[in-house]
Protein backbone atom coordinates (compact mmCIF):
# COMPACT_ATOMS: atom_id res chain seq x y z
CA UNK A 1 0.00 0.00 0.00
CA UNK A 2 3.01 2.53 1.21
CA UNK A 3 4.20 2.18 -2.90
CA UNK A 4 0.78 3.58 -4.19
CA UNK A 5 0.75 5.89 -2.24
CA UNK A 6 4.31 7.58 -2.72
CA UNK A 7 3.56 6.88 -6.40
CA UNK A 8 0.36 8.81 -6.57
CA UNK A 9 2.49 11.33 -4.99
CA UNK A 10 4.68 11.17 -7.76
CA UNK A 11 2.45 11.71 -10.23
CA UNK A 12 1.63 15.39 -9.32
CA UNK A 13 5.16 16.05 -10.55
CA UNK A 14 4.35 14.68 -14.64
CA UNK A 15 5.18 17.47 -16.83
CA UNK A 16 1.67 16.97 -18.69
CA UNK A 17 -1.11 14.75 -18.52
CA UNK A 18 0.33 12.04 -20.78
CA UNK A 19 3.31 12.11 -19.23
CA UNK A 20 1.14 10.94 -15.72
CA UNK A 21 -0.58 8.76 -18.17
CA UNK A 22 2.29 6.90 -19.05
CA UNK A 23 3.47 6.73 -15.79
CA UNK A 24 0.84 5.18 -14.25
CA UNK A 25 0.60 2.70 -17.08
CA UNK A 26 4.32 1.67 -16.15
CA UNK A 27 3.66 1.62 -12.63
CA UNK A 28 0.53 -0.77 -13.07
CA UNK A 29 2.49 -2.87 -15.07
CA UNK A 30 5.45 -3.13 -12.27
CA UNK A 31 2.99 -3.50 -9.21
CA UNK A 32 1.17 -6.25 -11.31
CA UNK A 33 4.19 -8.19 -11.72
CA UNK A 34 5.17 -7.91 -8.03
CA UNK A 35 1.93 -9.31 -7.61
CA UNK A 36 2.02 -12.06 -9.25
CA UNK A 37 5.13 -13.15 -7.88
CA UNK A 38 7.30 -11.63 -10.78
CA UNK A 39 10.53 -9.83 -10.63
CA UNK A 40 9.79 -6.34 -12.04
CA UNK A 41 13.15 -6.19 -13.80
CA UNK A 42 13.47 -9.74 -15.31
CA UNK A 43 9.87 -9.14 -16.23
CA UNK A 44 10.34 -5.84 -18.40
CA UNK A 45 13.20 -7.50 -19.79
CA UNK A 46 11.46 -10.19 -21.40
CA UNK A 47 8.32 -8.05 -22.44
CA UNK A 48 11.51 -6.11 -23.89
CA UNK A 49 12.90 -8.81 -26.27
CA UNK A 50 9.53 -10.72 -27.00
CA UNK A 51 7.14 -8.02 -27.95
CA UNK A 52 9.23 -6.69 -30.87
CA UNK A 53 8.73 -10.51 -32.21
CA UNK A 54 4.93 -11.19 -31.56
CA UNK A 55 2.18 -10.24 -33.77
CA UNK A 56 -0.01 -7.79 -31.77
CA UNK A 57 -3.59 -9.40 -33.48
CA UNK A 58 -2.45 -12.77 -32.21
CA UNK A 59 -4.26 -12.78 -28.73
CA UNK A 60 -2.81 -16.20 -27.96
CA UNK A 61 1.19 -15.06 -27.61
CA UNK A 62 -0.24 -11.69 -26.16
CA UNK A 63 -2.20 -13.61 -23.32
CA UNK A 64 1.10 -16.08 -22.91
CA UNK A 65 3.10 -12.71 -21.89
CA UNK A 66 0.94 -11.29 -19.09
CA UNK A 67 2.11 -11.37 -16.11
CA UNK A 68 -0.63 -14.53 -14.32
CA UNK A 69 0.48 -16.27 -17.53
CA UNK A 70 1.25 -20.26 -16.41
CA UNK A 71 3.63 -20.49 -19.65
CA UNK A 72 5.83 -17.66 -18.52
CA UNK A 73 10.00 -18.65 -18.42
CA UNK A 74 10.95 -19.85 -14.65
CA UNK A 75 14.12 -17.56 -15.28
CA UNK A 76 11.67 -14.44 -14.46
CA UNK A 77 9.95 -15.96 -11.25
Amino acid sequence: MRSILLGRKSFHFAKSPIGAIASGICYSIIETTKANGLIPYQYLNFLFEMLPNIDLDNHVDLNARLPWSETLPEIIK
